[in-house]
């Protein structure tokens, strides 16, 4: 790679007629680096909008340029455009390398799936079964609340409400065997008043 800077005179442009003056400049900036370096030309965009900052017909007397010649090409652009230039092609760089980061990933994730579908394969239905099973039984264990749970009762309590029957089957006998005398009475009452009124009635 080959580096130069060079002060290119236009005043031989400035002899044609005036709109053509920019378009003469372009010509005269290739001409001169093809004598010089010896090689294809290429005006980079810095170079044109240089020429035509002032438009057509007002073209600047004299142009800095700086030509690089990489193998048989010429590339010509402005001092002040290298710096952009170079922060271009370091975007560029790492653009590729994120590209080439993404290509390495692509294939590694695609791996992960090949194995998780060997695993998939690799698996029979019983397995399935027993996986299915055991979640059933950890869902059941989670629903049950803990307050659900039947608390074993102790002999005390079990006495307690044995003793609690019995006084009920006591009670509701007394209740059934006062009802009996209350109707015999009524039903003995009934009869001596039926005696009276036939007594009367004889008399």
């Amino acid at each position: 790679m080959e580096e130069r800077i060079y002060t290119i005179p236009l005043n031989k442009a400035k002899t044609v007629p005036r709109t053509k003056r920019a378009k003469r400049a372009i010509k005269e900036i290739k001409e001169f680096l093809e004598r010089h370096m010896k090689g294809e030309v290429k005006i980079d965009s810095s170079v044109n909008e240089l020429v035509w900052e002032r438009g057509i017909r007002k073209i600047p007397s004299k142009v800095r340029i700086k030509a690089v010649k990489m193998e048989d090409v010429i590339w010509a652009y402005t001092p002040e455009a290298e710096i952009k230039i170079a922060e271009e092609k370091k975007k560029k760089r790492k653009e590729k390398k994120v590209a080439e980061e993404e290509e390495v990933k692509k294939p590694e994730e695609g791996a992960i799936a090949e194995e998780e579908r060997e695993e998939e394969i690799e698996r029979t239905p019983e397995d399935e079964i027993k996986e299915t099973e055991e979640e059933i039984e950890e869902v059941t264990e989670e629903e049950i609340p803990e307050e659900e749970i039947p608390e074993q009762e102790t002999e005390e309590e079990v006495k307690e409400t044995e003793e609690v029957a019995e006084e009920e089957e006591i009670a509701e006998k007394e209740e059934e065997e006062a009802e009996e005398k209350t109707k015999e009475e009524i039903e003995e009452k009934a009869e001596g008043d039926v005696k009276e009124e036939e007594e009367k009635k004889e008399k």
